[in-house]
């Protein structure tokens, strides 16, 4: 629903309870903003655009703690636009409908846009931002909205063709490290009235943790500073049950791990495999997903240069099956270096290609008659199975006749490489040419 942006920013008189140390040190300026310089430095567009609110329809996207709503809070502050905060968990069509109304009404009586700044903006169906668009072709609404999934799949095309997309990347640990100083140096609104024993390595192992989330990294500060021991490394540790891992199963990062696990491989790297799908694993990824997709790179990019990696790839996929997780990670590690390690061929993935191209594009020619089983009296008269010669009852085990339709006679798809097994693959097709010339009559 719709929200005053800043109806928590102030503590009523007698609170006995702060909002969290994240949403105190908040920066409430351009210039507080750590970690996005390529938007927000001085002579950017995005901050030429802020401070002389000429703003048009905007989308931040970007991983969770690195300023996307923070961003919506000092265009807040600045604009001279209304403004108008929406959450896509709480609000529906609704609320939307009215927002628009209002926004139309606010730019035909009072002449001033509408910026509507929508939180988790991937969370609304298509029919929720389709409700947006009259208004924001109209110019009474200026939207802004953040998303932590890749806009091109989560935002309508219409509506994306309409606004500009700002990719903010990950705080570094230095950036997080300044904030966690921040918030100890600050009096007002942090730790600087009533100073923390903290170790500087017990802020690095914090800053590490966060994962370029600066959300996470004050959490943990204020969870830390409760306790009433030094904070220190090993409190820290204690504190950490599990590093925040980006990763989402249906979103993005979940294709961007699994392209860098698949092209690991397929270059020979062993390490950034296993590393690649220790990330996907600890991070929550069915193994089994995995497992399908290691069976698929086995005949995709080894295929017969190594037939027995196909095989690996299948046992690693049933021992998950058998033994599940976490025990199951070992197999799955197993099968990706096999693979890493493996001589490489992407022929049978490229004759399969070339073949399925030929089988849509072009007629769908009869099967050869000599190439047909002849079960009944009338097919027999009809010629199916006729002329057809038995591989074994020749002297090579091999015949002449050909096995493709008259329009792809002398067609090639499957032609192996000089790696691995299909060395000995590719001398068997010479070899066999060759007796196939030798058995054919001469034209």
């Amino acid at each position: 629903m719709a929200t005053d942006l800043f109806e928590d920013e102030e503590l009523p008189a007698g609170a006995a309870v702060p909002p969290p140390l994240a949403e105190r040190m908040r920066p409430r300026t351009l210039d507080e903003i750590l970690g996005q310089d390529e938007l927000l430095a001085p002579g950017r567009p995005l901050r030429e655009a802020i401070e002389h609110d000429t703003l048009q329809s905007i989308i931040f996207w970007g991983p969770p703690g690195t300023g996307k709503t923070t961003l919506a809070r000092v265009i807040a502050r600045v604009t001279r636009a209304r403004f108008i905060a929406f959450s896509a968990v709480l609000s529906g069509i609704k609320e939307i409908r009215e927002v628009m109304v209002g926004a139309e009404d606010a730019r035909r009586r009072l002449g001033r846009r509408t910026i509507l700044f929508i939180d988790e903006i991937h969370r609304f169906n298509k029919a929720q931002q389709d409700a947006f668009l009259p208004r924001v072709e109209a110019g009474d609404v200026i939207l802004i909205g953040a998303t932590t999934e890749n806009p091109s799949f989560e935002v309508n095309s219409a509506l994306l063709s309409r606004s500009r997309v700002f990719v903010l990347r990950p705080l570094t640990e230095v950036e997080i490290l300044t904030i966690l100083r921040r918030a100890l140096e600050d009096r007002e609104r942090g730790f600087g009235a009533m100073p923390l024993d903290v170790e500087p390595d017990a802020l690095d192992a914090i800053a590490r943790h966060a994962n370029g989330d600066a959300r996470i990294a004050l959490n943990l500060l204020e969870l830390a500073a409760s306790s009433s021991r030094p904070i220190d490394v090993g409190l820290v540790s204690g504190l950490m049950q599990r590093r925040a891992l980006l990763y989402d199963r249906a979103g993005e990062e979940h294709y961007n791990i699994i392209s860098a696990l698949h092209k690991s491989m397929r270059n020979s790297d062993p390490d950034a495999a296993v590393y690649w799908l220790a990330r996907m694993l600890e991070a929550g990824e069915d193994p089994l997903y995995v497992a399908r997709r290691l069976v698929r790179f086995a005949s995709e990019d080894v295929g017969n240069a190594d037939p027995q990696a196909l095989q690996v790839a299948v046992a690693a996929k049933d021992a998950v099956h058998f033994i599940g997780m976490p025990e199951g990670n070992t197999a799955l590690a197993q099968a990706a270096i096999y693979l890493a390690t493996a001589p490489k061929s992407n022929a049978v993935y490229t004759a399969y290609q070339h073949a399925a191209s030929d089988a849509a594009r072009d007629v769908a020619e009869p099967v050869p008659l000599h190439l047909r089983n002849a079960p009944t009296r009338l097919m027999k008269d009809l010629g199916y199975g006729r002329e057809y010669q038995y591989a074994h009852d020749e002297p090579d085990a091999i015949a002449a006749m050909d096995c493709l339709p008259e329009a792809l006679r002398g067609r090639t798809y499957y032609t192996p490489k000089d790696k691995g097994f299909e060395k000995e693959i590719k001398r068997r097709l010479d070899a066999w040419e060759q007796i196939k010339k030798r058995l054919k009559p001469a034209e």
